[in-house]
């Protein structure tokens, strides 16, 4: 026990990343944002933060050396980058964006509770845990308050594979005797995280595991192919059923994170709505087939070009309303459906164009709450309840004092403060962090008006 702590105190010696690093030093930091600009230009998605999260955890499961690339430098990467050194794994983030880890050998079954309890991505490191120590420790995670967020079929996913796990009020006991069991897993819900945990359990099962009801996002995509590039055997990917023929181990690879089409949908609706003409580059077309059709409804023109896609400048947004006149709806719904990280930022998008809507979240209880600052700007909005709003457009928005709820919420209100006239201050900018590179200097770049202070 001595040796396998100091070997632990030993990798945690290494420079690499720091706890000062990643906990949140930016809590009382505030944009200042002078909006009534075209925000345009030329820009480059950052690599897919909802991939990058599982990878990292993923990565636990190898026996060699796992290499990332294109992986987002953000703040919910960095922490979970933190949890793995000090689980023990070696660990090399270079200038290029390439992350190199090493776990050959663990010195620790219990993510570092501080750091898990900041964000929801830390529940991922269950099924690698479980597989790779035979048991785990996890506490609640953390992450956006959005509402209820239920770890119920993450668990069920695991009992159904073999893990045995008990709760208190701290947190999740989980055990596993030898490897997972591979077994027919219906999901209760198409739940992202429950999926990749599902799949990473299953991947080093005894047998065969068919996983009914899979989510089947970009995220998820990129997660199976990190998978199979590490030697493991999953088919389906890309759709609801999938299945994985367990391997004894796996050893290294490299992937490449897949650009973030909920950033890309962002800067999309940013460029719309302030009428600037901006040009994406290296865009996976596949993933942006449903953003781009829902943005449409609300006025959006955009034009493809091989992998780049143009929202022209000086756009007259028009809500497009359904047969017969009716009003329509814009609604989250999972893969292929609208993504639910981009209700808050197409609730914006349809202050600015002419018509009305109705905006239906069905997933997160309190995600819709941030609505209140955006009326208090002068939007002409109606919160029917928790989940719908109807939003009349369009309205001429004015600066004021917002805070940022959440990492979706925070950069809707940002875009909406790059829309009004008048300066605008942003509080806790530290939720937009988690989730955007650099975002006010990317804005800067392309025009934006917008400081950290």
């Amino acid at each position: 026990m001595r040796a396998v702590q100091q070997r632990c105190d030993d990798r945690l010696a290494l420079p690499v990343v720091t706890i000062s690093t990643v906990m949140p030093s930016n809590e009382q930091q505030v944009f200042r944002v002078q909006g009534g600009c075209p925000v345009g230009g030329t820009f480059v998605p950052s690599g897919n933060k909802n991939e990058a999260l599982p990878a990292v955890a993923a990565a636990l499961l190898s026996q060699g050396p796992v290499t990332l690339e294109n992986l987002p430098d953000i703040a919910d990467v960095r922490v979970m980058i933190e949890i793995v050194s000090r689980l023990g794994a070696g660990v090399n983030w270079n200038n290029a964006g390439a992350l190199t880890i090493t776990p050959k050998t663990l010195c620790s079954s219990a993510p570092h509770e501080p750091l898990a309890r900041t964000i929801r991505g830390s529940f991922l490191f269950c099924a690698p845990l479980l597989a790779k120590e035979g048991r785990v420790r996890m506490p609640r995670p953390g992450g956006d308050k959005i509402g209820r967020r239920r770890v119920d079929t993450h668990l069920l996913a695991l009992r159904a594979l073999g893990a045995d796990i008990r709760l208190d009020d701290l947190g999740y006991d989980m055990r596993l005797d030898g490897r997972f069991k591979g077994g027919d897993v219906f999901l209760d819900e198409a739940s992202v995280m429950a999926t990749e945990n599902a799949v990473m359990a299953a991947a080093l099962a005894e047998g065969t595991t068919r996983i009914g009801n899979a989510a089947s996002e970009p995220h998820v995509q990129g997660l199976c192919h990190l998978l199979n590039a590490m030697g493991a055997q999953v088919r389906g990917i890309g759709t609801n059923l999938l299945e994985i023929e367990g391997v004894e181990s796996m050893a290294g690879g490299q992937h490449r994170i897949g650009p973030d089409h909920i950033e890309i949908g962002s800067f999309m609706a940013l460029a719309a709505a302030t009428g600037g003409e901006l040009l994406i580059k290296d865009v996976r077309p596949q993933d942006m087939r449903m953003i781009c059709l829902v943005f449409s409804r609300l006025g959006v023109t955009t034009e493809w070009s091989g992998d780049d896609l143009l929202v022209p400048g000086g756009q007259e947004l028009e809500i497009v309303t359904d047969i017969h006149d009716a009003i329509p709806k814009v609604d989250d719904a999972p893969w292929p459906g609208f993504p639910a990280d981009l209700i808050s930022i197409a609730l914006v998008l349809a202050t600015q164009a002419k018509g009305t809507v109705l905006i239906h979240e069905k997933l997160f209880e309190s995600r819709m709450f941030f609505v209140d600052s955006l009326t208090a700007m002068g939007a002409k909005i109606v919160l029917c309840d928790p989940h719908r709003a109807v939003v009349v457009g369009p309205a001429a928005l004015h600066g004021a004092t917002i805070v940022s709820p959440d990492i979706r919420a925070g950069m809707a209100l940002l875009i909406a403060a790059l829309i009004a006239e008048g300066e605008s201050t942003i509080q806790n900018v530290g939720q937009i962090d988690r989730g955007y590179v650099a975002i006010d200097k990317r804005l800067t770049a392309l025009g934006a008006n917008i400081r950290r202070a």
